[in-house]
């Protein structure tokens, strides 16, 4: 099956993508040729408008047999290296299944989800965090196939950086924060676990589906402790926690569920909840931000005065 059906790169994903440096606008003039290579070889045709976030264009398509599917296409990089591996070890449980994948382009050929119904549009605090518990609960159970970027190596790069990141940070008392954040990750580094982990589940990327009610995506698979996996879901829909009238309280609620769900006892959800925080901390500063992220504040001084 051959087709001429141009792929057209949404003006807005282009605008956004593009500001990401070279190598990012390169791949964005390829995006055209590589769509309708994948298009030929895996016989699908366009179904729909595309859709896309910071870093990936979703084209709906349908398979030969008239199945629906979702082409993605993202740019090869280290966070995007081994998701095919991780939807290959999750086989669908609790998780988008992967359909088609071209290692050398990273673009995976995906079950088609509801994109217009996001967890994220649950307006019940208790139903979204239930959800995200269960998913966390069921994808953080497996062990981490060979190959996959290790928590250890992670958090042993972090503890060394944050000495010297920490000084860029124009508030005394982040800098502290971030120290603070520091040594407990330096404590937990001989236990960093071999589950295989999510790395980004919030309840944008968690979608309505037909075999189950929600399925989660856009993975950047990782081998750790399920415990370093429970901020993104902390950090969620931050206006339920501002307007629960005890954003303390909220906090804690989200964190005692979601470590219950992955087995983590305190010390350590407390510890690697920590760490991402120190991660995103890096990342600020490396972006050259001289302050935390406010919500990350909060929920890291929440940890530390409830961390027993």
């Amino acid at each position: 099956m051959t087709t001429s059906t141009p792929i057209d790169v949404p003006d807005a994903f282009a605008a956004s993508y593009g500001t990401q440096g070279a190598e990012a606008r390169a791949w964005l003039a390829g995006l055209p040729r590589l769509g309708e290579e994948l298009l030929d070889r895996w016989e699908l045709r366009l179904d729909g408008r595309a859709r896309w976030g910071m870093a990936s264009l979703v084209l709906p398509v349908r398979r030969a047999d008239g199945t629906p599917a979702a082409l993605k296409l993202q740019q090869v990089r280290e966070e995007t290296a081994g998701a095919a591996d991780g939807l290959r070890a999750w086989r669908g449980n609790g998780i988008v299944r992967l359909l088609e994948n071209d290692e050398g382009s990273a673009a995976q050929l995906l079950e088609r989800l509801d994109a217009s119904r996001p967890l994220s549009s649950v307006t019940d605090e208790e139903t979204a965090v239930g959800v995200l518990s269960d998913l966390l609960a069921r994808l953080t159970a497996l062990p981490a196939p060979s190959g996959l970027r290790s928590l250890s190596d992670i958090a042993a790069a972090m503890v060394e950086e944050a000495p010297a990141a920490a000084p860029a940070l124009r508030d005394p008392e982040e800098r502290k924060l971030l120290e603070t954040c520091a040594a407990a990750v330096a404590e937990l580094t001989g236990e960093a676990g071999d589950r295989l982990l999510h790395w980004d589940l919030h309840s944008g990327n968690v979608l309505a589906g037909e075999r189950e009610p929600w399925l989660a995506i856009d993975p950047e698979p990782l081998a750790g402790d399920p415990a370093f996996d429970l901020l993104p879901a902390i950090d969620d829909r931050w206006e339920a926690v501002t307007s629960s009238g005890d954003i303390g309280r909220a906090v804690l609620h989200r964190f005692d569920r979601l470590a219950e769900a992955v087995g983590a006892d305190r010390r350590r959800a407390v510890g690697w909840t920590l760490g991402r925080v120190l991660q995103n901390g890096l990342w600020d500063v490396e972006d050259g931000k001289e302050s935390l992220e406010p919500t990350q504040v909060t929920i890291a001084r929440t940890l530390l005065d409830h961390r027993r």
